[in-house]
């Protein structure tokens, strides 16, 4: 699909998810945690499709169910005791419940980083950062297109192993071997592309002073009304939260939820603040069709 909001300035893409990211972390109200964790897969399917979603799915969902069984179980914080564990320390519905919303903040972080990877390029963030930290810039860049390069690569040398006439075996050791031999293979091709990155890099003087670079990248006025927006919402939210709006606690007794206007209203304001990428890419596609109508 077409995504209007990665065309946008780099800065405006970092600023976003930036703070997206934040406050999907450190607000722990269950409607924001809800809003946060929606938004974000909507946007992944909107970005990356529903296959991608659903492969993240069997990575994302082990890593929730952990973080949900592990912290009642270290966390005995809490006032309504379900039983006692071996150990004599209480089983806490508190800590249940707060497990569960750690659990959905990181599913939804998750799938933001997701959206992270797939409009913030690595062009993008030697833009932003070559300059003032180019040896972090370099660093974030290979970083973020490490797995699926890599991915990429192991899939590139099992299937030239399959044309060589290396059949897959069954059994444990024989697939156990087939497996070192690949890995075998993929470090030895990640370490000569080191060598080869990093040489071509000092050959072009990277992160020599005063070097220039070229950059197709513009700041225009939908940038900056968009920016402001962010600004904006942002500001608001914040202001909220210190003035203890749509504040929710799970300690020592869950609190009851909130929905007074000024409640209501934190919600929609962020919840407006998650959906601006995809009101943005909705808008265009409308105005896409709109003007194809008139055609």
């Amino acid at each position: 699909m077409k995504d209007s909001f990665s065309k946008m300035h780099p800065f405006v893409n970092f600023v976003y998810y930036t703070t997206v990211i934040l406050l999907s972390m450190f607000i722990m109200n269950p409607v924001c945690l809800f809003l946060s964790l929606s938004c974000a897969v909507a946007n992944a399917v909107y970005l990356n499709g529903k296959k991608s979603v659903l492969f993240g799915l069997k990575f994302v969902l082990p890593t929730v169910l952990t973080v949900s069984l592990i912290n009642p179980v270290v966390n005995h914080r809490g006032t309504t005791i379900l039983f006692y564990l071996p150990w004599n320390n209480p089983f806490t519905l508190e800590s249940v419940i707060f497990g569960v919303a750690s659990s959905v903040m990181v599913g939804s972080v998750v799938f933001w980083f997701s959206s992270v990877n797939t409009v913030m390029t690595s062009d993008k963030f030697v833009y932003l950062f070559g300059r003032i930290i180019p040896s972090l810039s370099l660093v974030l860049t290979m970083s973020l297109r490490f797995v699926p390069k890599f991915t990429a690569e192991w899939q590139e040398v099992k299937n030239a192993q399959r044309l060589m006439g290396k059949k897959r075996q069954s059994g444990f050791l024989p697939r156990l071997k087939e497996f070192v031999r690949t890995l075998s293979v993929m470090l030895s091709r990640t370490l000569e592309g080191s060598i080869e990155t990093a040489d071509s890099m000092k050959a072009r003087g990277y992160g020599l002073k005063g070097r220039t670079a070229f950059s197709v990248f513009r700041f225009t006025r939908g940038d900056l009304i968009f920016l402001v927006i962010i600004v904006l919402l942002t500001g608001g939210i914040i202001t909220s939260r210190f003035l203890k709006t749509a504040s929710y606690s799970y300690f020592p007794t869950l609190k009851v939820l909130a929905f007074s206007l000024s409640d209501c209203v934190f919600y929609v304001v962020y919840a407006a603040l998650l959906l601006m990428p995809l009101i943005l890419n909705i808008g265009e596609e409308y105005r896409w069709r709109k003007s194809q109508q008139s055609i």
